[in-house]
């Protein structure tokens, strides 16, 4: 009988976003009842719980084959180049661009905005972000700039040989970066990606440390474009949704909703933790532990950045600084497993929130990728007793 009227409310749900125009907006991981991990979230639930960090996005949706956009993510408002925070990127399947990796890992500094856009325009991008460190006051007499920006290739809904994102859009991005609640789903940088085969885009979690192990907070932000046999919090949505990797060879159906795993995925990791490049390195890595969960595959056209920072103003290095010891005192490495915990389990939300966020949308020569559907999701969650109809907010 419970089953039964869980699968009679989600019907119910689904039939009220159809008709009520108010009520268009999709829910988020935990609005259905997926709440994966131990750990409680922040009071946003996204990666600008950590203080300080600031999230801004462009989104270009042109004619019929322009989908595409910018992400940028800021983690302070001062001057990056002057006051560099600690940073580490983990590689877990190196197939994609990432500029600005090699100096980030031999001096454990980021002193850029981290940009992530479509993989064509990853050094358009870079040149953008040159230009807005360069016109930063106090950098007049600079005359080397690192930019981060990551990508991942939104290729199949956007025209993206047609490289249409411009240094104004990625200045727009980084001056209307704010705190606060973060858009999700297809915009910005995610406006043309897709998961799993369904459309995904940019998601967003976060998770706070009880007080009495630091009471620290971590964020994650992602620009989601994988596949795998998606499962969502332990659920196997794909198989039972019947869409997943290999499924048109175990069935005998080559080629009939058969997904390509190839892709990409950027996960951003920021916490206010004391920590510096070496104990960031280490957490970057239970990022990919996070991606695992959900189901990613992982594959050998796929990739698999995290970049991770933190915030903590007693560890950032201040450029040209007279002092020659560096200050602040460093959270001990035997002390980062409940760091390691909240990155997992925030970025395995924030995937979860990239797809349930985004709509559906067509692009390039027709080609078109619905959203994840809800009304079927809840049914299956409904089977595994784990899901259940979101409040429709006015």
């Amino acid at each position: 009988m419970q089953m039964m009227a869980r699968v009679v409310s989600s019907v119910l749900f689904v039939n009220m976003l159809m008709v009520n125009p108010l009520a268009q907006s999709r829910p988020r991981a935990r609005d259905i009842g997926l709440a994966p991990g131990v750990l409680p979230v922040g009071p946003l639930n996204a990666i600008t719980d950590v203080s300080g960090v600031t999230v801004g996005h462009v989104s270009l949706v042109e004619g019929d084959a322009i989908r595409t956009g910018v992400t940028a993510v800021l983690p302070h408002g001062g001057n990056l180049f002057q006051e560099k925070v600690p940073a580490a990127i983990h590689l877990g399947n190196a197939f994609g661009k990432l500029v600005g990796y090699s100096q980030v890992n031999e001096l454990g500094v980021l002193e850029s905005p981290i940009i992530l856009t479509n993989t064509l325009s990853v050094w358009d991008a870079a040149n953008a972000v040159v230009t807005y460190l360069m016109n930063l006051p106090g950098n007049d007499q600079v005359r080397s700039f690192n930019p981060v920006v990551g990508e991942t290739n939104d290729g199949g809904l956007n025209d993206v040989r047609g490289r249409h994102v411009r240094e104004a859009h990625v200045l727009e991005a980084i001056e209307n970066a704010t705190g606060g609640a973060v858009e999700e789903g297809a915009v910005g940088a995610g406006t043309g990606t897709s998961a799993f085969g369904w459309k995904a885009g940019i998601g967003t979690a976060s998770r706070r440390i009880p007080d009495a192990l630091g009471g620290f907070t971590v964020g994650v932000l992602v620009q989601a474009n994988y596949g795998g046999v998606l499962q969502m919090d332990g659920i196997p949505v794909g198989q039972e949704l019947d869409q997943y990797y290999l499924r048109g060879y175990l069935e005998n159906e080559i080629g009939v909703a058969e997904e390509n795993p190839d892709g990409s995925i950027v996960m951003v990791v920021a916490t206010d933790a004391p920590l510096r490049a070496e104990g960031l390195r280490r957490v970057s890595r239970r990022a990919m532990l996070g991606l695992s969960r959900t189901g990613a595959t992982s594959s050998h056209g796929s990739g698999d950045y995290v970049i991770a920072f933190s915030t903590a103003g007693s560890v950032r290095s201040v450029y040209q600084s007279q002092v020659d010891l560096e200050p602040g005192r460093v959270l001990r490495m035997d002390r980062l497993s409940p760091i390691f915990q909240a990155t997992i389990e925030a970025t395995e939300e924030a995937i979860y929130n990239s797809l349930l966020q985004a709509v559906s949308i067509e692009g390039r020569d027709g080609n078109r990728r619905e959203a994840i559907p809800l009304e079927q999701l809840l049914e299956v969650g409904s089977k595994y007793n784990r899901l259940h109809p979101p409040q429709v907010r006015p």
